[in-house]
């Protein structure tokens, strides 16, 4: 086949994203996090935009300053000449013993400023740095009495130690990071090992309760047996066949579990902190008599607007060059993009609230029982928008109402069919958790149980789906929720 070259006409359409299209789904799909991060670093950047409240905060700060110099006017003897103006001027009159006096009734001479006391700041007051899982076992590895080579490669060791203490890095990666060899990568290994807390750098929760137990002198117990050959058994809670491959009685294998229960599984459990993460809600949503009312989250956003001496000033037309009026020009158009898909952010997430409101208003009224099923077409046709942007909407998002802060998400649940119409997957989760926490756990419920009780509430659901539902509620199985006590 020939090459040629030739000119052809071709009609096709295309969708393309204009900047402010593609700038307004960015907003629109932020977390208030990320959003208020992004307005901080506009207002870096852009010097058409300008921050009301920090205009207003210094507006008051000026208005404190003149109120405080109007009160300093009135005070008496203000024009007096004060000691320390003495001391400058070189006043004979002046008496050092004056002038430090009158530092001393407030505590300035000893360098800090207090209600009168002359108490001093304690240094336990002051914030340290609590020892974590690594500083622990490098204290420990200094103070051993290994080889500088073991010690070198030990602290590779512990910096591949995961935050639940186990060691993450086999010795052929460690050998490589230390540039050593296997043998004394095995010792560094047992030497951390050996350290506080027990079970410390192991390779799995097998070895972590092996090393437990010899550091408790249960090494070859019966105890170290099961969890060398019947973990799985163990999690099973079949403790008849244990005590059959260990050619033992079940009362000795009972006293074994009961060894087994207190071992630590993530040793480095008690050096980490446990700070909470608080989750801030960007919607409020507050019942006022028989309605609900809608409040958007705005508290930690920089109120926006055009600055006006930047408008004015790009008025002048012959004050700039033709670069810097181009410069100016975007970051107006920049500015006034940013504004308008903020005001349609806002506007959308409101409304995508609203229409949850409506479809959940059970829910709101009554509690999770009462949720109805609901999917993202739903809430699209009745705001007349896409399936794509209420899921921008409704991603790392949340609600705070009377049922505490729920993520958007939340509220989409599947239906499932009953004798008297569809219900949500979350009313059935609900209803599961419930029952699980009020079975006998001597006897626990199996999953057929389970759908046998569901189906006398008129809900029908297959046996699988209840594995399904226990898997995304965290709930064991029957065996593993069973107490001899």
């Amino acid at each position: 086949m020939a090459l040629e070259h030739k000119l052809s006409l071709r009609l096709s359409q295309k969708l393309i994203l204009t900047p402010q299209l593609q700038l307004a789904i960015r907003l629109l799909q932020m977390p208030l996090l990320e959003l208020s991060q992004t307005l901080e670093q506009e207002l870096v950047e852009n010097p058409f935009l300008e921050d009301v409240q920090e205009e207003n905060t210094d507006e008051e700060l000026a208005g404190e300053e003149r109120e405080t110099a109007d009160i300093d006017s009135e005070l008496p003897g203000d024009d007096a000449e004060s000691p320390l103006e003495k001391m400058m001027s070189g006043s004979a009159d002046f008496n050092v013993d004056e002038y430090f006096d009158d530092r001393s009734s407030d505590g300035r001479d000893l360098g800090y400023f207090g209600q009168g006391t002359n108490t001093p700041v304690s240094f336990e007051q002051f914030a340290s740095k609590t020892p974590d899982i690594y500083d622990h076992l490098l204290w420990q590895l200094r103070l051993s009495d290994a080889g500088e080579d073991i010690r070198l490669i030990g602290e590779a060791v512990i910096g591949n130690i995961d935050e639940n203490g186990y060691l993450t890095a086999t010795d052929e990666e460690i050998a490589g990071i230390a540039n050593e060899n296997i043998i004394n990568v095995k010792k560094a290994v047992d030497v951390v090992q050996s350290f506080d807390p027990p079970g410390i750098g192991a390779r799995d929760l097998k070895e972590c309760m092996i090393l437990q137990l010899k550091l408790l002198g249960l090494a070859g117990s019966l105890a170290e047996r099961i969890v060398l050959n019947n973990m799985e058994e163990l999690k099973k809670k079949n403790y008849q066949q244990i005590a059959r491959l260990c050619n033992t009685s079940v009362d000795e294998v009972l006293a074994a579990v009961k060894v087994i229960e207190g071992l630590e599984p993530r040793p480095a459990r008690n050096f980490f902190s446990t700070n909470t993460d608080y989750v801030i809600p960007d919607v409020f949503v507050v019942k006022t008599d028989d309605a609900y009312q809608i409040i958007l989250n705005e508290e930690r956003l920089p109120k926006l607007r055009i600055n006006s001496y930047y408008k004015k000033l790009l008025l002048q037309k012959d004050s700039f060059s033709k670069e810097e009026r181009q410069f100016l020009d975007e970051k107006l158009r920049s500015a006034s993009w940013l504004l308008k898909s903020l005001d349609q952010r806002n506007r959308t997430i409101y409304k995508v609230t609203e229409s949850i409101i409506n479809f959940q208003r059970d829910f709101f009224d009554r509690g999770v029982q009462y949720m109805k099923p609901l999917n993202l077409k739903n809430v699209a046709v009745e705001l007349s928008l896409h399936e794509s942007t209420i899921s921008r909407v409704t991603s790392n998002k949340y609600l705070s109402c009377s049922h505490g802060v729920l993520c958007f998400k939340f509220f989409f649940c599947s239906a499932l069919q009953s004798d008297t119409g569809s219900v949500s997957s979350t009313s059935v989760k609900d209803l599961i958790r419930k029952i699980v926490s009020e079975e006998d756990h001597r006897k626990p419920l199996s999953d057929q149980r389970i759908v046998e009780l569901l189906k006398s509430q008129n809900i029908v659901i297959a046996r699988r789906t209840i594995a399904k539902y226990r898997d995304e509620l965290k709930v064991p199985s029957q065996n593993q929720r069973k107490r001899s006590e």
